[in-house]
């Protein structure tokens, strides 16, 4: 299934093309914000409303997409905690980086066709897209073993880590959490949807130019010990995000006007824009500077990283 938040954050069901509408299946649950909605359908997904969501989807008429307006599908996870370092760049590492992760703020998060506000008040040297394959925790989850770790992923999302860079020496709340740092979108998938989570191609695209491309084969942390590794730290619980991270060839810089595009297998394209009141300009195409560093091929940093 893929479901969708849309308009005044409706519960929908994308199928044919259109959305349908879901409240019927969810008169019964008290949810006072819209991520509380979708954390407890989440939840009991398979013991109550997988059944409720099919009975509906069965004689449901789809609302065609072009007269709806998609809201990220999680509107407002309770805990987003991405992976650091987690790729070995096309093979350009021998062995994985020490495991390490961080987290970013849930009021980062936007939706499909919204907009990503480059901060004024911090004069970052560069800002950055990351295109990263987003996990939706299912169910609570502490201590979990990575052989078991398919119990508890409910879904999968685009997830877009934008980061400015060079604020802090090693800051990652300066770096990661401001405002609509997070496109999240369109739809969540869930995981029955997805063959193989370390096998999907990741796209994102400046203005029509392609940036990055690369393959969830390349993670160095896969899911099983991703999700060992933090459930032994916090506690997931549903509706909960990991960002498994990214690989870095094909980072480049964003600024005002851009259009950026991101698509996974299977999961849907999501588009917004940049916004930069103070209308900064860097090099068009990817940053060979830190593609070559974080891969082990050049021992000097980038400029805004040895500020």
């Amino acid at each position: 299934m893929k479901l969708v938040m849309y308009n005044n954050y409706q519960l929908g069901l994308l199928q044919d093309g259109g959305v349908i509408n879901l409240s019927e299946s969810l008169s019964d649950v008290n949810a006072p914000t819209p991520q509380d909605l979708v954390n407890a359908v989440i939840a009991d997904f398979e013991g109550t409303f997988r059944g409720r969501i099919e009975e509906i989807a069965s004689k449901g008429q789809p609302i065609p997409l072009d007269q709806v307006h998609l809201r990220s599908p999680l509107p407002r996870p309770g805990k987003i905690l991405c992976m650091a370092a987690n790729y070995l760049e096309n093979g350009a590492l021998p062995e994985p980086k020490p495991i390490n992760g961080f987290l970013k703020s849930p009021e980062s998060v936007i939706g499909e066709g919204e907009t990503v506000v480059l901060p004024t008040v911090h004069e970052a040297p560069v800002f950055h897209h990351e295109a990263e394959l987003g996990v939706v925790i299912g169910k609570e989850a502490v201590d979990v073993s990575a052989a078991d770790w398919e119990q508890y992923v409910f879904g999968y999302v685009n997830f877009n880590d934008v980061s400015a860079r060079g604020l802090h020496p090693n800051s990652f709340l300066w770096m990661k959490s401001h405002d609509t740092f997070g496109p999240l979108g369109p739809w969540l998938v869930t995981a029955d949807e997805v063959e193989d989570a370390h096998n999907l191609q990741v796209r994102l695209w400046i203005n029509g130019q392609i940036r990055q491309d690369y393959n969830t084969n390349d993670m160095a942390y896969k899911l099983p010990e991703t999700i060992e590794w933090l459930s032994s730290i916090v506690k997931l619980e549903p509706g909960d995000l990991i960002a498994t991270g990214t690989n870095h060839q094909g980072l480049g810089p964003i600024q005002n006007g851009d259009i950026m595009e991101m698509e996974i297998d299977g999961l849907g394209r999501i588009t917004v824009n940049v916004k930069d009141e103070l209308n900064r300009e860097w090099h068009r195409g990817v940053d060979t500077d830190i593609a070559d560093w974080v891969a082990g091929r050049s021992s000097e940093p980038p400029a805004w990283a040895r500020r």
